[in-house]
Protein backbone atom coordinates (compact mmCIF):
# COMPACT_ATOMS: atom_id res chain seq x y z
CA UNK A 1 0.00 0.00 0.00
CA UNK A 2 1.06 3.43 -0.71
CA UNK A 3 2.30 5.12 2.26
CA UNK A 4 0.17 7.85 1.17
CA UNK A 5 -3.15 5.92 2.21
CA UNK A 6 -1.87 4.93 5.33
CA UNK A 7 -0.99 8.57 6.50
CA UNK A 8 -4.72 9.61 5.50
CA UNK A 9 -6.46 6.14 7.39
CA UNK A 10 -4.11 6.96 10.62
CA UNK A 11 -5.25 11.07 10.52
CA UNK A 12 -8.59 10.11 9.26
CA UNK A 13 -8.72 7.29 12.45
CA UNK A 14 -7.58 9.89 14.74
CA UNK A 15 -10.37 12.87 13.92
CA UNK A 16 -13.01 9.98 14.58
CA UNK A 17 -11.34 9.36 17.64
CA UNK A 18 -11.41 13.10 18.74
CA UNK A 19 -15.22 13.45 17.21
CA UNK A 20 -16.20 10.54 19.73
CA UNK A 21 -14.50 11.80 22.98
CA UNK A 22 -15.98 15.54 22.26
CA UNK A 23 -19.01 13.76 21.61
CA UNK A 24 -19.12 12.93 25.39
CA UNK A 25 -21.32 14.36 27.63
CA UNK A 26 -18.46 14.93 29.48
CA UNK A 27 -16.41 17.12 27.12
CA UNK A 28 -19.73 19.23 27.04
CA UNK A 29 -21.05 22.24 28.46
CA UNK A 30 -24.71 23.16 28.56
CA UNK A 31 -26.90 20.87 26.22
CA UNK A 32 -24.38 20.15 24.35
CA UNK A 33 -22.88 21.16 20.96
CA UNK A 34 -24.30 19.49 17.62
CA UNK A 35 -22.52 16.13 16.01
CA UNK A 36 -21.49 17.61 12.80
CA UNK A 37 -19.78 21.02 15.20
CA UNK A 38 -17.57 18.26 17.15
CA UNK A 39 -16.43 16.54 13.69
CA UNK A 40 -15.88 19.88 12.36
CA UNK A 41 -13.37 20.52 15.88
CA UNK A 42 -12.22 17.25 15.75
CA UNK A 43 -10.66 17.46 12.21
CA UNK A 44 -9.88 21.32 12.87
CA UNK A 45 -7.87 20.36 15.76
CA UNK A 46 -5.78 17.45 13.80
CA UNK A 47 -5.22 19.13 11.12
CA UNK A 48 -3.97 22.26 13.45
CA UNK A 49 -6.19 24.48 11.97
CA UNK A 50 -7.90 26.51 13.93
CA UNK A 51 -11.33 27.35 12.17
CA UNK A 52 -14.23 26.46 15.13
CA UNK A 53 -17.96 27.36 14.33
CA UNK A 54 -18.87 27.01 18.02
CA UNK A 55 -16.66 28.65 21.27
CA UNK A 56 -14.39 25.90 22.77
CA UNK A 57 -14.67 28.13 26.06
CA UNK A 58 -18.55 28.33 26.08
CA UNK A 59 -19.16 25.06 24.78
CA UNK A 60 -16.64 22.42 26.33
CA UNK A 61 -15.60 21.82 29.79
CA UNK A 62 -12.19 21.61 30.83
CA UNK A 63 -11.79 17.75 29.71
CA UNK A 64 -13.36 18.98 25.85
CA UNK A 65 -10.63 21.72 26.21
CA UNK A 66 -8.06 18.91 26.61
CA UNK A 67 -9.36 16.65 24.37
CA UNK A 68 -8.71 19.74 21.97
CA UNK A 69 -4.69 20.30 22.90
CA UNK A 70 -4.31 16.26 22.79
CA UNK A 71 -5.28 16.02 18.96
CA UNK A 72 -3.78 19.32 18.06
CA UNK A 73 -0.47 17.95 19.48
CA UNK A 74 -1.01 14.48 17.53
CA UNK A 75 -2.05 16.24 14.58
CA UNK A 76 1.23 19.20 15.18
CA UNK A 77 3.62 16.62 15.27
CA UNK A 78 2.64 13.72 13.58
CA UNK A 79 0.56 11.28 14.43
CA UNK A 80 3.03 8.14 14.18
CA UNK A 81 5.95 10.37 15.69
CA UNK A 82 5.26 8.90 19.32
CA UNK A 83 5.02 5.09 18.46
CA UNK A 84 7.88 5.20 16.16
CA UNK A 85 9.76 7.11 19.34
CA UNK A 86 8.52 4.17 21.51
CA UNK A 87 9.93 1.58 18.81
CA UNK A 88 13.07 4.06 19.29
CA UNK A 89 13.26 3.91 22.92
CA UNK A 90 13.56 0.43 23.31
CA UNK A 91 16.60 0.28 20.99
CA UNK A 92 14.49 -1.11 18.01
CA UNK A 93 14.74 -0.89 14.23
CA UNK A 94 11.54 1.42 12.60
CA UNK A 95 10.00 -0.97 10.41
CA UNK A 96 10.17 -0.24 6.83
CA UNK A 97 6.44 0.82 6.40
CA UNK A 98 6.57 2.78 9.60
CA UNK A 99 9.50 4.37 8.24
CA UNK A 100 7.99 5.11 4.61
CA UNK A 101 4.96 6.82 6.69
CA UNK A 102 7.34 9.10 8.85
CA UNK A 103 9.02 10.39 5.62
CA UNK A 104 5.50 10.84 4.03
CA UNK A 105 4.15 12.95 7.24
CA UNK A 106 7.10 14.72 7.66
CA UNK A 107 7.99 15.68 3.71
CA UNK A 108 11.07 14.11 4.28
CA UNK A 109 13.50 13.23 1.00
CA UNK A 110 14.71 9.30 1.31
CA UNK A 111 18.07 10.28 2.48
CA UNK A 112 17.48 11.69 5.85
CA UNK A 113 17.92 9.20 8.85
CA UNK A 114 14.11 8.71 10.16
CA UNK A 115 15.20 7.36 13.65
CA UNK A 116 17.63 10.24 14.59
CA UNK A 117 15.31 12.89 12.88
CA UNK A 118 12.37 11.22 15.35
CA UNK A 119 14.34 11.78 18.71
CA UNK A 120 14.95 15.79 17.17
CA UNK A 121 11.81 16.26 16.73
CA UNK A 122 10.50 14.88 20.17
CA UNK A 123 12.97 16.38 22.31
CA UNK A 124 12.73 20.06 20.23
CA UNK A 125 9.14 19.93 20.83
CA UNK A 126 9.18 19.53 24.50
CA UNK A 127 11.82 22.19 24.85
CA UNK A 128 9.95 24.53 23.01
CA UNK A 129 6.73 23.78 24.56
CA UNK A 130 8.13 24.27 27.82
CA UNK A 131 9.86 27.31 27.57
CA UNK A 132 7.27 28.77 25.89
CA UNK A 133 4.44 27.62 28.91
CA UNK A 134 6.57 29.34 31.20
CA UNK A 135 6.88 32.87 29.65
CA UNK A 136 3.06 33.03 28.74
CA UNK A 137 2.29 32.18 31.94
CA UNK A 138 4.16 34.94 33.44
CA UNK A 139 2.74 36.79 30.34
CA UNK A 140 -1.15 35.85 31.11
CA UNK A 141 -0.35 36.06 34.87
CA UNK A 142 0.80 40.05 34.50
CA UNK A 143 -1.97 40.56 32.51
CA UNK A 144 -4.85 39.63 35.08
CA UNK A 145 -6.28 36.49 33.51
CA UNK A 146 -7.92 34.19 35.57
CA UNK A 147 -6.34 30.19 35.16
CA UNK A 148 -3.43 31.61 33.40
CA UNK A 149 -1.52 27.88 33.94
CA UNK A 150 -3.76 26.11 31.66
CA UNK A 151 -4.00 29.55 29.24
CA UNK A 152 -0.07 29.40 28.85
CA UNK A 153 0.13 25.58 28.51
CA UNK A 154 -2.84 25.53 25.77
CA UNK A 155 -1.51 28.61 23.97
CA UNK A 156 1.95 27.33 23.70
CA UNK A 157 1.37 23.88 22.33
CA UNK A 158 -1.23 25.76 19.97
CA UNK A 159 1.18 28.18 19.31
CA UNK A 160 4.42 25.75 18.39
CA UNK A 161 1.75 23.62 16.47
CA UNK A 162 0.54 26.78 14.34
CA UNK A 163 -3.37 25.35 15.35
CA UNK A 164 -4.34 28.86 16.46
CA UNK A 165 -7.03 27.98 19.03
CA UNK A 166 -7.00 30.16 21.42
CA UNK A 167 -9.47 29.58 25.22
CA UNK A 168 -10.63 33.04 24.42
CA UNK A 169 -13.56 33.88 21.86
CA UNK A 170 -11.84 36.77 20.42
CA UNK A 171 -8.52 34.97 19.85
CA UNK A 172 -6.04 37.41 20.85
CA UNK A 173 -7.57 40.47 19.89
CA UNK A 174 -7.76 41.31 23.86
CA UNK A 175 -3.95 41.55 23.46
CA UNK A 176 -3.30 43.92 20.50
CA UNK A 177 -0.49 46.26 21.77
CA UNK A 178 0.98 43.30 24.15
CA UNK A 179 4.87 43.22 23.06
CA UNK A 180 5.96 40.54 25.13
CA UNK A 181 2.86 38.26 24.07
CA UNK A 182 2.81 38.92 20.58
CA UNK A 183 6.86 38.34 19.78
CA UNK A 184 6.45 35.28 21.49
CA UNK A 185 3.33 33.80 19.91
CA UNK A 186 5.11 35.02 16.87
CA UNK A 187 8.90 33.30 17.34
CA UNK A 188 6.97 29.97 18.86
CA UNK A 189 4.44 29.58 15.99
CA UNK A 190 7.91 30.35 13.43
CA UNK A 191 9.78 27.55 15.23
CA UNK A 192 7.30 25.33 14.16
CA UNK A 193 6.58 26.15 11.03
CA UNK A 194 10.31 26.29 9.58
CA UNK A 195 10.09 22.60 10.00
CA UNK A 196 12.41 20.29 12.15
CA UNK A 197 14.48 19.75 9.28
CA UNK A 198 16.40 23.16 9.88
CA UNK A 199 16.86 22.50 13.77
CA UNK A 200 18.24 19.19 12.44
CA UNK A 201 21.05 20.70 10.18
CA UNK A 202 22.08 23.33 12.43
CA UNK A 203 22.15 20.51 15.23
CA UNK A 204 24.73 18.51 12.63
CA UNK A 205 26.40 21.32 12.30
CA UNK A 206 27.26 22.75 15.57
CA UNK A 207 28.14 18.72 17.05
CA UNK A 208 30.09 18.52 14.01
CA UNK A 209 28.38 15.33 11.88
CA UNK A 210 28.59 17.66 9.05
CA UNK A 211 29.72 21.32 7.28
CA UNK A 212 26.64 23.23 6.23
CA UNK A 213 23.59 23.48 6.18
CA UNK A 214 21.00 21.43 3.26
CA UNK A 215 19.83 23.00 0.42
CA UNK A 216 16.17 22.82 1.82
CA UNK A 217 17.24 24.36 5.12
CA UNK A 218 18.83 27.32 2.84
CA UNK A 219 15.90 27.79 0.73
CA UNK A 220 13.62 27.67 3.83
CA UNK A 221 15.77 30.35 5.35
CA UNK A 222 15.81 32.89 2.82
CA UNK A 223 12.08 32.61 1.52
CA UNK A 224 10.44 32.96 5.41
CA UNK A 225 12.68 36.01 5.71
CA UNK A 226 11.77 37.54 2.52
CA UNK A 227 7.94 36.29 2.65
CA UNK A 228 8.20 38.22 6.54
CA UNK A 229 9.49 41.60 5.56
CA UNK A 230 7.48 42.10 2.39
CA UNK A 231 4.28 40.66 4.28
CA UNK A 232 4.58 43.13 7.60
CA UNK A 233 5.66 45.69 5.29
CA UNK A 234 2.98 46.09 2.83
CA UNK A 235 0.29 45.25 5.88
CA UNK A 236 2.10 48.37 7.60
CA UNK A 237 1.67 50.91 4.29
CA UNK A 238 -1.94 49.41 2.68
CA UNK A 239 -3.76 48.69 5.67
CA UNK A 240 -5.97 51.36 6.61
CA UNK A 241 -7.30 49.70 10.07
CA UNK A 242 -3.74 50.46 11.52
CA UNK A 243 -3.06 54.38 10.30
CA UNK A 244 -4.96 55.26 13.63
CA UNK A 245 -2.44 53.21 16.10
CA UNK A 246 0.43 54.28 17.31
CA UNK A 247 3.58 53.48 15.03
CA UNK A 248 5.07 50.73 17.62
CA UNK A 249 1.87 49.01 18.00
CA UNK A 250 1.24 49.27 14.15
CA UNK A 251 4.59 47.69 13.75
CA UNK A 252 4.17 45.41 15.85
CA UNK A 253 0.35 44.14 14.30
CA UNK A 254 1.37 43.95 10.80
CA UNK A 255 3.96 41.90 12.32
CA UNK A 256 1.93 39.59 13.84
CA UNK A 257 -0.63 39.43 10.95
CA UNK A 258 2.07 38.35 8.28
CA UNK A 259 3.49 35.80 10.40
CA UNK A 260 0.48 34.65 11.41
CA UNK A 261 -0.44 33.94 8.02
CA UNK A 262 2.92 32.90 6.52
CA UNK A 263 3.30 30.25 9.85
CA UNK A 264 -0.45 29.08 9.24
CA UNK A 265 -0.62 29.64 13.07
CA UNK A 266 -3.99 31.80 12.40
CA UNK A 267 -4.14 34.11 15.51
CA UNK A 268 -5.23 37.48 15.69
CA UNK A 269 -4.86 40.42 17.22
CA UNK A 270 -7.47 42.30 14.93
CA UNK A 271 -10.67 41.87 13.47
CA UNK A 272 -9.97 40.13 10.04
CA UNK A 273 -13.27 41.17 8.69
CA UNK A 274 -12.36 44.56 8.98
CA UNK A 275 -9.28 44.39 7.15
CA UNK A 276 -9.10 45.91 3.57
CA UNK A 277 -9.89 43.88 0.38
CA UNK A 278 -5.60 44.15 -0.40
CA UNK A 279 -4.85 43.06 3.26
CA UNK A 280 -7.46 40.34 2.81
CA UNK A 281 -5.73 39.06 -0.75
CA UNK A 282 -1.99 39.78 0.65
CA UNK A 283 -2.77 37.03 3.28
CA UNK A 284 -4.55 35.03 1.12
CA UNK A 285 -1.14 34.83 -0.85
CA UNK A 286 0.62 34.43 2.05
CA UNK A 287 -1.91 31.51 3.50
CA UNK A 288 -1.72 29.56 0.45
CA UNK A 289 2.43 29.74 0.19
CA UNK A 290 2.53 28.84 3.66
CA UNK A 291 5.10 27.26 5.87
CA UNK A 292 8.06 24.43 5.40
CA UNK A 293 7.98 20.72 4.93
CA UNK A 294 8.54 19.06 7.93
CA UNK A 295 7.41 21.37 10.00
CA UNK A 296 4.52 21.69 12.27
CA UNK A 297 2.39 24.03 9.93
CA UNK A 298 0.49 23.82 6.76
CA UNK A 299 -0.14 25.55 3.17
CA UNK A 300 1.69 25.04 -0.43
CA UNK A 301 4.96 24.82 1.24
CA UNK A 302 7.71 27.89 0.89
CA UNK A 303 9.65 25.02 -0.63
CA UNK A 304 7.89 24.24 -3.24
CA UNK A 305 6.57 27.72 -3.94
CA UNK A 306 10.61 28.36 -4.15
CA UNK A 307 10.83 25.17 -6.77
CA UNK A 308 7.91 26.41 -8.74
CA UNK A 309 9.44 29.87 -9.09
CA UNK A 310 12.59 28.23 -10.07
CA UNK A 311 10.67 26.33 -13.47
CA UNK A 312 10.00 29.55 -14.52
CA UNK A 313 13.15 31.07 -13.83
CA UNK A 314 14.51 27.83 -15.80
CA UNK A 315 12.09 28.42 -18.35
CA UNK A 316 12.53 32.22 -19.26
CA UNK A 317 16.08 31.73 -19.39
CA UNK A 318 16.06 28.25 -21.44
CA UNK A 319 17.88 26.20 -19.42
CA UNK A 320 17.10 22.53 -18.39
CA UNK A 321 18.01 22.26 -15.11
CA UNK A 322 16.43 24.30 -11.82
CA UNK A 323 19.35 25.31 -9.87
CA UNK A 324 19.44 27.37 -6.39
CA UNK A 325 22.83 28.35 -5.46
CA UNK A 326 24.52 26.70 -8.38
CA UNK A 327 22.97 23.56 -7.46
CA UNK A 328 20.68 21.42 -9.20
CA UNK A 329 17.61 20.53 -7.91
CA UNK A 330 16.70 16.78 -8.87
CA UNK A 331 13.70 16.78 -11.59
CA UNK A 332 11.60 14.52 -9.67
CA UNK A 333 11.53 16.98 -6.75
CA UNK A 334 10.55 19.70 -9.59
CA UNK A 335 8.09 17.90 -11.04
CA UNK A 336 6.64 17.23 -7.31
CA UNK A 337 6.39 20.63 -6.51
CA UNK A 338 4.61 21.60 -9.75
CA UNK A 339 2.25 18.60 -9.41
CA UNK A 340 1.75 19.95 -5.52
CA UNK A 341 1.40 23.51 -7.05
CA UNK A 342 -1.27 21.85 -9.45
CA UNK A 343 -3.42 20.05 -6.97
CA UNK A 344 -3.58 23.08 -4.47
CA UNK A 345 -4.47 25.76 -7.20
CA UNK A 346 -7.44 22.33 -8.45
CA UNK A 347 -8.48 22.14 -4.48
CA UNK A 348 -8.50 25.76 -3.82
CA UNK A 349 -10.66 26.72 -6.82
CA UNK A 350 -13.24 23.49 -6.71
CA UNK A 351 -13.75 24.54 -2.79
CA UNK A 352 -14.41 28.02 -3.21
CA UNK A 353 -16.98 27.40 -6.30
CA UNK A 354 -18.77 24.72 -3.76
CA UNK A 355 -18.75 27.43 -0.78
CA UNK A 356 -20.36 29.76 -3.99
CA UNK A 357 -23.10 27.04 -4.59
CA UNK A 358 -23.84 26.50 -0.91
CA UNK A 359 -23.30 29.85 1.37
CA UNK A 360 -24.74 32.65 1.39
CA UNK A 361 -21.79 34.66 2.42
CA UNK A 362 -19.80 37.41 -0.29
CA UNK A 363 -17.10 35.68 -2.63
CA UNK A 364 -14.32 37.02 -0.96
CA UNK A 365 -15.13 36.22 2.50
CA UNK A 366 -15.89 32.19 1.37
CA UNK A 367 -12.31 32.76 -0.83
CA UNK A 368 -10.76 33.31 2.58
CA UNK A 369 -12.43 30.76 4.51
CA UNK A 370 -11.41 28.06 1.81
CA UNK A 371 -7.70 29.29 1.70
CA UNK A 372 -7.71 29.43 5.77
CA UNK A 373 -9.25 25.88 5.74
CA UNK A 374 -6.97 24.35 2.73
CA UNK A 375 -3.63 26.17 4.16
CA UNK A 376 -4.87 24.89 8.07
CA UNK A 377 -4.35 28.72 9.01
CA UNK A 378 -7.51 29.18 10.95
CA UNK A 379 -7.76 32.86 10.40
CA UNK A 380 -11.51 34.04 9.12
CA UNK A 381 -13.17 36.96 8.33
CA UNK A 382 -16.58 36.15 9.97
CA UNK A 383 -17.67 32.78 8.25
CA UNK A 384 -17.24 29.83 10.19
CA UNK A 385 -20.29 30.44 12.75
CA UNK A 386 -22.86 31.34 9.88
CA UNK A 387 -21.44 27.75 7.74
CA UNK A 388 -24.48 25.48 6.57
CA UNK A 389 -23.82 21.82 7.50
CA UNK A 390 -23.11 21.41 3.37
CA UNK A 391 -20.29 24.10 4.14
CA UNK A 392 -18.91 22.59 7.15
CA UNK A 393 -18.53 19.14 5.27
CA UNK A 394 -16.77 21.47 2.61
CA UNK A 395 -14.74 22.84 4.93
CA UNK A 396 -13.68 19.93 7.53
CA UNK A 397 -12.71 17.96 3.40
CA UNK A 398 -10.58 21.15 2.84
CA UNK A 399 -8.91 20.76 6.31
CA UNK A 400 -8.00 17.56 6.08
CA UNK A 401 -6.64 17.41 2.45
CA UNK A 402 -4.75 20.41 3.90
CA UNK A 403 -3.27 18.76 6.57
CA UNK A 404 -2.69 15.67 4.63
CA UNK A 405 -1.14 18.54 1.72
CA UNK A 406 -3.29 18.00 -1.96
CA UNK A 407 -0.39 15.63 -3.71
CA UNK A 408 -0.28 13.68 -1.04
CA UNK A 409 -4.07 13.24 -0.85
CA UNK A 410 -4.48 12.49 -4.69
CA UNK A 411 -1.81 10.02 -3.89
CA UNK A 412 -3.54 8.32 -1.22
CA UNK A 413 -6.81 7.64 -3.68
CA UNK A 414 -4.82 7.10 -6.88
CA UNK A 415 -1.42 6.62 -5.89
CA UNK A 416 0.35 3.66 -6.97
CA UNK A 417 3.18 2.37 -4.99
CA UNK A 418 6.06 4.23 -4.53
CA UNK A 419 9.63 3.84 -5.44
CA UNK A 420 11.20 6.98 -5.10
CA UNK A 421 14.27 6.94 -2.82
CA UNK A 422 15.28 10.43 -3.18
CA UNK A 423 19.23 9.66 -2.38
CA UNK A 424 20.28 12.74 -4.24
CA UNK A 425 22.81 14.91 -2.68
CA UNK A 426 21.30 18.14 -3.29
CA UNK A 427 17.82 16.47 -2.80
CA UNK A 428 14.97 19.31 -1.87
CA UNK A 429 11.82 18.24 0.47
CA UNK A 430 8.50 19.86 -1.13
Amino acid sequence: MHPAKLVLFGYAWYIVLGWLFLSLPIAQQGPGTKAIDNLFIATSAVSTTGLTPISITDDYTWFGQLVVLILIQVGGVGYMTFGSFIILARKQALPLTQSKIGKTVFSLPGSFDLGHFIRCVIAFTILIESVGAVVLFFIFRAAGQPDAVWSAVFHSVSSFCTAGFSIYNNSLEGFSGNFWLTVTIATMSYLGAIGFIVFLDFWNMLTGRTQSITLTSKIILWTTFWMSCTGTFLLFIGEPSLWAKPLDERILTAFFQAMSAMTTVGFNTVGIGALSKSSALLLIILMVIGSSPSGTGGGLKCTTFSAFIGVMRSAIRGEQEVRFWNRPVPMERVWTAVGSVGFYLSALVIGTYLMEMTETSPFDQNFFEVASALGTVGLSMGVTPSLSNIGKLIIVLLMFCGRLGPLTFGMALFGGPNTDDGKQDNDLAV
